[in-house]
């Protein structure tokens, strides 16, 4: 089946809304947690490890990006379907887009006279990125359910997660999720869509 034009981007914006607000709860109820950065966007391709510091605030609220990593054909979701296609046939195995969540804080540096942070530093930036990490991977687990149009939302598995850095200052959490897309009627012959 044939997408709709937008349905890859509508997909991963509903993605980056929904982990947002996980965040930002999550900011509630555990003191320190920073909450969603400002500077959270879908971009094309991975994300450029810019500024790990919020640009609106310079605090460390961080980055938060989704991005796509592939778009594929899929007979049983999340394995890639090697079918062989018919000419005319315009019903392939299920789309699948495997997306990349990736949010990234402020890492604790070196002083000035060159002195490594306490143990106590990387401490508490090791309790923001685990509490990053499990509220990312809640909120995949909570909100894709209710996305799309299918009743029961669409079909998904959440991949792995992996921490990153500290590198340049920034240290994160990335998170691969890939969704089945809903596709819709191949256009008429000699229809352009």
């Amino acid at each position: 089946m044939a997408l709709r034009p937008m349905a890859v981007h509508d997909v991963a914006q509903a993605v980056l809304a929904c982990v947002c607000a996980a965040l930002e709860e999550t900011a509630a109820n555990v003191e320190g947690q920073p909450g969603c950065p400002c500077r959270a966007c879908v971009v094309p391709g991975a994300p450029a490890w810019d500024e790990c510091a919020d640009p609106c605030s310079g605090d460390t609220g961080g980055q938060l990006t989704v991005n796509v990593a592939r778009l594929y054909p899929s007979s049983e979701l999340p394995a890639q379907s090697t079918d062989v296609q018919g000419i005319r046939n315009c019903a392939p195995p299920t789309l699948a887009v495997e997306l990349v969540v990736t949010l990234l804080r402020c890492a604790p540096m070196a002083d000035e006279g060159g002195c490594p942070p306490s143990c106590d530093e990387q401490a508490a930036a090791a309790q923001i990125v685990h509490v990053d990490a499990v509220t990312i991977m809640n909120a995949l687990y909570c909100c894709l359910p209710g996305i799309g149009a299918a009743r029961r939302g669409p079909k998904y598995v959440v991949g792995g997660q992996r921490i990153l850095g500290p590198e340049g200052g920034c240290v994160g959490v990335e998170q691969r999720v890939t969704i089945a897309l809903p596709g819709c009627s191949c256009p008429q012959e000699g229809v352009n869509p």
